[in-house]
C-alpha cells in the first residue's frame, strides 16, 4: 500500500453556475503536515467539506480517496469511525454540554474506557485552561478556548488524518501561537494533518508541504520552506516584497 492517506484528483465543485473548485489535485502522505493556503473565498473550506461530505446541495466531480478507498457516498459520521476527523471553521463545539462532555463526544466511536479517561487527562495537560473549567458549559468559553476544545475533541477519536479549517481565525495573537504550538506537537506525535489556514506564514512554517489556492484552482505547490521564500508567495500572502 502507498503512503497516501488522502488523494484528491480532478475535484470540481459547482453551486449552480458558480464554480467554487475547478479541478484540483492534492495529496497528503502518511505523517505529513500539509497546508492549503489562500485568500478568503479561494475554495479552501469547500475543498474540506467535499472531503467530509458536508457540502450543501451542489455538483461534485472528481475522486477523493482516503487510505486507498473512495470516500464517495460516505456519511460524515462514518468518517470518524474510519479515523478521519475534522475541526470545522467556527469550531462547532456543543455549547450546552460541558467541556468534559464535549471531549467524551469526541471518543464516541471508542469503548476503551480506561484509554478514553487517559486521553481526557492527556488533553487537559496540554490545555490546562480546559481542565480548570472541565464542568463549564462550552458555550461560555472564549473563542480561543473553544478552538482548544474543538481540537482536543477531534483528537479523542485517535484520527489517522486530522483536518483543520482556519484554526487561527478570530483569535488573539497569543492564542494563535498556542494553537500552532499544539498543531506542531500533534504532528510530532505522528498524526497526519491537512491544515487550511489564512495565516500563510505560520502555516508554512509548521508544514512539510504546501499548496496555494486561488479562485478555486491550485496555482502552486511544493516544499513549505521553499514556498516561504518564494517571491510570489511573499508578495501575495506574507505581505513582503
Amino acid at each position: 500500500m502507498s503512503d497516501n492517506i488522502l488523494k484528491i484528483q480532478g475535484l470540481k465543485v459547482a453551486y449552480g453556475g458558480i464554480k467554487a473548485v475547478k479541478g484540483i489535485d492534492l495529496e497528503v502522505n502518511k505523517g505529513e503536515l500539509v497546508t492549503l493556503i489562500g485568500a478568503n473565498g479561494a475554495g479552501k473550506t469547500t475543498t474540506l467539506k467535499a472531503i467530509t461530505g458536508t457540502l450543501p446541495d451542489c455538483k461534485v466531480e472528481g475522486t477523493i480517496s482516503y487510505m486507498g478507498a473512495s470516500l464517495k457516498g460516505s456519511k460524515s459520521f462514518e468518517l470518524v469511525q474510519q479515523k478521519l476527523a475534522m475541526v470545522p471553521e467556527g469550531r462547532g463545539v456543543f455549547t450546552r454540554m460541558s467541556i468534559h462532555e464535549n471531549l467524551l463526544m469526541g471518543a464516541y466511536t471508542r469503548n476503551d474506557k480506561a484509554g478514553i479517561d487517559a486521553d481526557v487527562e492527556k488533553w487537559f495537560t496540554v490545555f490546562p485552561r480546559l481542565k480548570e473549567r472541565a464542568a463549564q458549559m462550552a458555550g461560555t468559553l472564549s473563542g480561543g478556548e473553544q478552538q482548544m476544545l474543538a481540537m482536543a475533541r477531534a483528537l479523542m477519536s485517535h484520527p489517522n488524518l486530522l483536518l483543520l479549517d482556519e484554526p487561527s481565525m478570530g483569535l488573539a495573537p497569543i492564542m494563535v501561537e498556542k494553537i500552532f504550538e499544539v498543531i506542531r506537537d500533534v504532528h510530532k506525535q505522528g498524526i497526519t494533518v491537512l491544515l487550511v489556514e489564512q495565516n500563510a506564514k505560520l502555516a508554512l512554517e509548521a508544514a512539510n508541504r504546501g499548496y496555494v489556492m486561488d479562485s478555486g484552482a491550485i496555482i502552486m505547490g511544493g516544499n513549505a520552506q521553499d514556498m516561504l521564500h518564494d517571491p510570489r508567495v511573499k508578495a501575495a500572502y506574507l505581505g513582503e516584497e
